[in-house]
């Protein structure tokens, strides 16, 4: 069986104050292309399909023709799970009548775990699509006390899905989960607070595949079959350096994978560029990559007047301009350089060290992680109302 995994999608992002729609059509119909012409017999999305629980209506709009066009046009079946970023309720409406027409979508979690059989012509593969879930969520669910983490969430999640599958058959789990060694990106909103969201990847062993959502980096999580697709396009700065695409797997009878990383073109690239102003402003008035996206990093010493405006001359897309030298009197960043790769946990440890000239004590941490995440649910509750 051939099928696609790709995840991430974050449909309705805004990047720099810029929205990101326009770019995000101009890839998914590139993704169309490539899936018209590999001809895939499933396509598998791992989670975060929109960038937050309620999405604009001009990115429920494009999901909307680009599943169509999967599902209806091409007659390809899809299976899609929420994401952390995700409402459940909304991503999961009409799950049983959308299937009909071999649309799969799981939202909210529900016991038991269910599973989508596709046939090839080696017999049925089964798809098992487990949604993200708080630990707190799966514990309400099933009624077993003793999940208090990812880990064991995820643990018992994976066993009562593998418990109905017939033994020796072909199976593939489509999960959103952070896996423990996996690198991460600043674009990634973080499961929990303090480091408690990690699942090992030995927990999917059992699968022949195992299709990741969540860390934008595409990358093996384990094993070669246990790998995370990776992002659709660049969602940070930090992701300049990265590749991305979706992942193309070929199955045969016995469930061996083999896995092609397949690279989509962007409309437009995400760059980083770095020097002296003058420098910067002598660049051609027409290039290759002067519509990109650019974070400039200015070398210059001395004061710089009015950058954006000079090097949007150049560049009419940039989106920020940082100076690399900062004093010590004003430097609240850190040893990062750059206060927006750091989380909010290192955010807040810098804080409190600059304005109570000490460390965080282990107390107040444990308090301040607790807060965060009931922050965290709060917002992600108030979307789904």
């Amino acid at each position: 069986m051939r099928f696609i995994h790709t995840s991430d999608w974050h449909l309705g992002r805004i990047f720099y104050g810029e929205h990101l729609t326009t770019d995000q059509n101009h890839v998914l119909h590139n993704f169309l292309d490539l899936v018209a012409d590999v001809r895939p017999q499933a396509v598998l999305i791992a989670g975060d399909i929109y960038d937050r629980a309620v999405p604009p209506v001009e990115a429920v709009e494009l999901l909307d023709e680009i599943l169509a066009r999967l599902t209806i046009d091409m007659r390809i079946p899809v299976i899609m799970i929420a994401g952390n970023h995700d409402s459940p309720e909304r991503v999961g409406f009409g799950n049983r009548l959308l299937a009909k027409q071999g649309l799969h979508v799981i939202g909210s979690l529900a016991s038991p775990v269910s599973t989508v059989v596709l046939e090839d012509e080696f017999g049925p593969v089964h798809f098992v699509p487990i949604t993200y879930a708080e630990p707190s969520v799966v514990r309400v669910t099933f009624g077993i006390e003793d999940t208090v983490n990812h880990e064991q969430a995820m643990q018992f999640l994976v066993r009562q899905s593998i418990a109905a599958i017939p033994a020796g058959q072909r199976a593939v789990a489509i999960a959103h989960a952070y896996i423990t060694g996996g690198e991460d990106s600043e674009s990634e909103r973080p499961l929990t607070v303090g480091g408690s969201g990690t699942v090992s990847s030995g927990i999917f062993q059992s699968f022949h595949y195992t299709a990741l959502g969540h860390l934008h980096k595409a990358q093996r999580a384990g094993a070669d079959n246990i790998r995370y697709s990776g992002s659709l396009l660049k969602y940070s700065f930090g992701e300049t350096g990265q590749n991305k695409g979706v992942c193309l797997i070929d199955m045969d009878r016995t469930g061996n994978t083999a896995v092609q990383f397949v690279p989509l073109k962007p409309r437009r690239d995400v760059r980083c560029i770095e020097g002296y102003m003058n420098d910067l402003l002598k660049a051609p008035t027409s290039f290759s990559g002067q519509e990109d996206y650019i974070m400039a990093n200015l070398l210059d010493e001395q004061p710089v007047l009015d950058p954006m405006g000079r090097l949007r001359q150049i560049y009419p897309n940039i989106l920020g301009a940082s100076r690399k030298i900062v004093t010590a009197a004003t430097d609240l960043n850190g040893p990062a350089g750059d206060h927006r790769s750091l989380s909010e946990q290192e955010l807040f440890h810098s804080f409190f060290e600059q304005v109570a000239g000490r460390a965080l004590s282990a107390q107040e941490n444990s308090l301040f992680c607790r807060i965060v995440e009931d922050v965290f649910r709060e917002n992600q509750e108030a979307g789904t109302r």
